[in-house]
């Protein structure tokens, strides 16, 4: 039988997101290693769960720090530094200014409240020259429109049959998850040099179940001639350099 995998390769939907995230995090990674930090990097990941895109470069961390809204089960990320129960969108004293010179949220935007909040939190975090990568749904899609749009009593239930685990079905606010609605957030919070890239994510995000899989697959086919409509996102951003902001 054919795996998820290959029939993703033999429809062209590639790369995954996980392959570009990864590339746009070395170029965070190699660009504040290249600033001489002798000591290792102080790398932030807001919405950590159970693994990090950020593991693929511990060797340069000297300081791993995850956060989210409430306490992981004991032992589950032992890839970390550091844990602190953080809201990113209100508590923005969590650390102190200029802390991180790498900071990744993935697939947890689609989750605040206050996304402009949480932006220029995580700016104030993060050293001068330092980059925030984000991963998201882009609300562009049709399917993913309509899943964000439904009640959320209904949507939950549906979170349960298309995510991973159930403890992966979180609430769903979505008011910041489309490519300009996302660059105006960064733009407000200091960020420059934003990129936005729509990816062919919905097949993978929805494959727990093979019905689950093709519905996915069909809506990457759908969007795969439209970019802006893709079912995912991948944002980057950098903090000005301190010479740039004098």
């Amino acid at each position: 039988m054919p795996t998820r995998e290959g029939i993703l390769a033999r429809c062209g939907i590639m790369p995954s997101v996980s392959t570009e995230l990864e590339v746009a995090l070395r170029e965070a990674v190699d660009r504040a290693a290249a600033t001489d930090r002798a000591a290792g990097l102080t790398v932030l990941d807001a919405g950590c769960g159970r693994s990090s895109a950020l593991q693929a470069f511990r060797p340069q961390i000297a300081r791993f720090v995850g956060i989210d809204i409430h306490e992981p089960a004991p032992g589950s990320m032992p890839y970390l530094d550091e844990f602190a129960v953080v809201d990113v969108c209100t508590n923005e004293d969590a650390f102190a200014p200029a802390t991180f010179d790498v900071a990744l949220s993935s697939f947890t935007v689609e989750h605040f409240a206050q996304p402009v909040d949480a932006f220029a939190n995580v700016a104030r975090w993060l050293r001068p020259g330092g980059t925030l990568v984000i991963t998201t749904v882009n609300r562009r899609h049709p399917f993913v429109a309509a899943y964000l749009g439904v009640p959320s009593g209904l949507r939950h239930r549906l979170q349960h049959v298309v995510k991973a685990t159930a403890a992966d079905a979180h609430p769903i606010v979505g008011v910041c998850n489309d490519p300009r609605a996302l660059r105006s957030a960064m733009e407000a919070a200091g960020f420059m040099d934003i990129t936005v890239k729509p990816i062919g994510h919905l097949a993978r995000a929805w494959g727990r179940t093979w019905p689950t899989f093709f519905v996915g697959l069909i809506g990457d086919l759908m969007a795969r001639g439209l970019p802006s409509r893709r079912s995912t996102l991948l944002v980057s951003g950098r903090i000005p350099a301190a010479e740039q902001g004098r």
